[in-house]
């Protein structure tokens, strides 16, 4: 036995109940097709198509619900206004930064050419099209740059790293998916404290300089479904992405305790948020401007495990505690450092403190929480994820808390976490 196990070996780890948070959110769109079409028969955005229009479409790689489906229609949409779409990977320095890469991050979430139809043509070369009076240079993707317009989908969210009127969303593609590693190097040069400034002035050099039409930004509610899609003409993305992010920032889910101690996350990863984890549902901010909208602020964080449809990219596993042996095997730094060094985040590659096993990763984090206001245990929540958090569960001494909110919904009786022979537990990412 070592000494980490000397030290971890009495920790106990108390019982835990699965509980069900209820949201009030709006109900998810349940015809993407029939959505995206009434989108494009607004005249703003039906006018701008014409026949034989070569058209650009910037694709995405996070964890946007329905995207292929989204991103299917649109381009069904294209065909039938007579135009010929193709697809392009929009999203900066993911996918190791190669373009291979990027198609291999793009098949992952179900958009292959032969799902979405169309050919997609990926490569990292890029074109300059202005430079803002700081001296950053605008780039834009070399193949959408030879369509004769461009068009993009992304999802409209808050961002791990900032807080401002315009986040993550459509303009933000438009500055730095658009603008390959390169262009998202240039724009993350002044750090998140200009990022806010940066992508608005970006997104209006390119819809100044390029062919671009319209935006397709989408709204999720607490439940990770898809409740609006809004098809959004050049003219008006600022205006109206205000409105959406304030939209979206109003369904965004929340764990309703308090005094939370430890938080285990099961599941990191890109298909749950650009950072791994998202900041806004751990409470832990990874930059001094950005307000994380939970109310929960942990003394330790613990991270289990890496999706595998992550593709070894483990970019935000910095901002755990303690982390696992397995998490780490399964860590490509080349897929990894590509996002580190383009984002300035260099915390976003750090290497958490790693265990052998789930089991003492939660030990550890167990014992060296710092408890303040005189409770002799500490207070636990264990999520699958950051992008589900609807049901979870907390640490039996939590259950007075669960009982009094008539939002939450108690599942199960306490009980001990299982764990198999290797001590890992034997239900990761249970509610996924």
């Amino acid at each position: 036995m070592s000494f980490v196990d000397e030290l971890l070996n009495d920790v106990k780890i108390p019982r835990m109940v699965r509980v069900k948070q209820h949201f009030d959110s709006p109900n998810e769109i349940q015809d993407i097709d029939a959505k995206v079409h009434a989108e494009f028969l607004k005249p703003e955005i039906k006018n701008l198509i014409k026949k034989d229009m070569s058209i650009a479409v910037g694709l995405g790689s996070r964890g946007i619900a329905k995207i292929h489906l989204i991103a299917r229609a649109v381009i069904n949409e294209l065909k039938a206004l007579g135009a010929k779409p193709y697809g392009v990977p929009a999203m900066g320095s993911h996918g190791g930064a190669t373009a291979e890469g990027q198609i291999h991050v793009l098949e992952k979430l179900g958009m292959t050419e032969e799902f979405l139809g169309c050919e997609i043509r990926s490569s990292m070369e890029t074109i300059k099209v202005g430079q803002l009076p700081n001296g950053l240079e605008v780039l834009m993707d070399k193949n959408a740059m030879q369509a004769d317009g461009i068009i993009c989908i992304n999802r409209i969210k808050a961002h791990n790293a900032f807080t401002a009127p315009i986040e993550s969303g459509i303009i933000k593609m438009l500055s730095i998916g658009f603008a390959k590693q390169k262009g998202a190097d240039s724009c993350h040069t002044y750090g998140f404290g200009c990022m806010a400034n940066n992508i608005v002035e970006m997104a209006k050099v390119k819809i100044a300089n390029t062919p671009f039409l319209f935006g397709i930004g989408t709204i999720e509610n607490a439940y990770d479904q898809v409740v609006d899609i809004e098809a959004i003409p050049a003219n008006k993305l600022e205006e109206r992405e205000k409105i959406l992010l304030s939209k979206s920032k109003s369904y965004f889910p929340k764990v309703m305790f308090d005094n939370v101690d430890v938080c285990i996350v099961d599941l990191m990863g890109k298909i749950y948020s650009g950072g791994g984890m998202d900041c806004h549902v751990t409470g832990r901010a990874c930059t001094p401007f950005m307000q994380p909208i939970a109310t929960i602020r942990p003394d330790r964080i613990v991270v289990l495990d890496l999706h595998e449809k992550s593709g070894g990219n483990a970019t935000g596993m910095g901002f755990a505690d303690f982390s696992t042996q397995r998490l780490l095997d399964k860590v490509d730094f080349p897929e990894t450092y590509p996002n580190v060094l383009t984002s300035r985040l260099s915390q976003d590659g750090y290497v958490p403190v790693i265990l052998a096993n789930d089991k003492q990763a939660m030990q550890a984090a167990i014992k060296t929480c710092i408890i303040l206001d005189g409770r002799k245990e500490a207070r636990i929540i264990r999520i699958a994820n950051t992008l589900h958090i609807d049901e979870f569960y907390i640490s039996e001494n939590m259950l007075e808390d669960a009982k009094s909110n008539p939002q939450i919904e108690i599942l199960t009786k306490p009980e001990y976490i299982s764990f198999d022979d290797n001590n890992n537990v034997t239900d990761i990412g249970i509610g996924m």
